[in-house]
């Protein structure tokens, strides 16, 4: 998928060239900071060999309880902690459902994706948070510095969780468990409970991540976070992270937000309409996972032996 996102890069240079200026990727990076770690999160779970599709039911209630809390008068520092406690909470229900209960993570984080989502609506009644005190929005700091700082921030917990994925025993573990986990488990390692503490991970990004992008607002819409599942899952398969676990990178899945979060606003310098977008990332996630099937049957395939006698015959 690099050449491609390099392909789309050169198209923009010829066709539309002020596509790169400056103030243009500095609003993509800050669009997508969030994004970017919630498909890191998506990136542990799916090693597994799982998927959560209800990141965006509980991205929601995240937002929610972020402006609820500071609406409340509390400490930001203290907001972000009980935001992303709360998320880790709900990581850590689909963690019970999977990982102990044995369900199947698509079947458990369905149902809590629905039961999140309309426990939230008849919570709020629909209503938005707002009248949020000035030190909410951009963390106070105001815009310039609130937009580097969600950036920045991003990239540093992204950074770490790739770095964790290749050099501590935890991130081989994670790569052993989507592997085969009944032979990760023969071997020692807790498959049950690294299953686990992916939930976990990915229920704390996604919360970090609804408070970054609820602060770049004046209001909280408890509407938010529809349809995240499905591009966080693009980013990450579109990013070479295999969909039956045990193959994936870090970098991968930064290379997929990229591409997908260039994708739109390159449409729109290009003049082309919006719906084209996700007909677009639809062809893209379908190249990526054909690719990927193609390899796995590549590799799998049984290397034939011909005898020599047979050859000279």
């Amino acid at each position: 998928m690099a050449s491609v996102y390099a392909l789309l890069l050169l198209a923009l240079a010829v066709f539309a060239p002020s596509f790169h200026r400056a103030g243009n990727w500095r609003d993509i990076a800050v669009a997508n900071a969030p994004l970017l770690l919630t498909a890191t999160g998506m990136t542990l779970v799916v090693l597994t060999r799982h998927v959560d599709v209800s990141v965006g039911s509980q991205f929601a209630i995240c937002g929610v309880l972020a402006g609820l809390m500071a609406k409340a008068g509390w400490p930001m520092p203290v907001v972000a902690l009980g935001t992303v406690a709360a998320g880790m909470a709900m990581g850590g229900l689909n963690a019970l459902l999977v990982a102990v209960l044995g369900l199947p993570s698509i079947v458990a984080t369905l149902a809590t994706m629905v039961t999140l989502r309309e426990g939230l609506r008849w919570a709020t009644e629909g209503a938005w948070v707002e009248d949020l005190p000035p030190n909410f929005q951009w963390f106070g700091l105001g815009q310039a510095a609130g937009r580097a700082l969600i950036v920045a921030l991003s990239l540093a917990v992204f950074a770490a969780i790739a770095w964790a994925l290749v050099h501590l025993r935890a991130g081989r573990a994670v790569y052993a468990t989507g592997s085969d986990a009944e032979a990760a488990r023969l071997l020692g390692v807790p498959a049950r409970a690294t299953v686990a503490l992916g939930f976990v991970a990915l229920g704390g990004l996604g919360a970090l991540a609804a408070l970054l992008t609820a602060v770049q607002f004046i209001d909280v819409q408890s509407s938010a976070g529809i349809g995240l599942e499905l591009k966080v899952i693009a980013a990450v398969v579109v990013g070479g992270t295999a969909i039956t676990g045990g193959r994936g990178t870090a970098p991968g899945t930064l290379l997929g937000v990229a591409l997908l979060g260039t994708l739109g606003p390159a449409l729109t310098f290009l003049g082309s309409h919006a719906y084209w977008e996700r007909a677009l990332q639809g062809a893209i996630i379908l190249a990526a996972v054909a690719s990927d099937a193609f390899e796995g049957r590549v590799v799998a395939r049984p290397v034939d032996v011909v005898p020599e006698g047979a050859r000279a015959g």
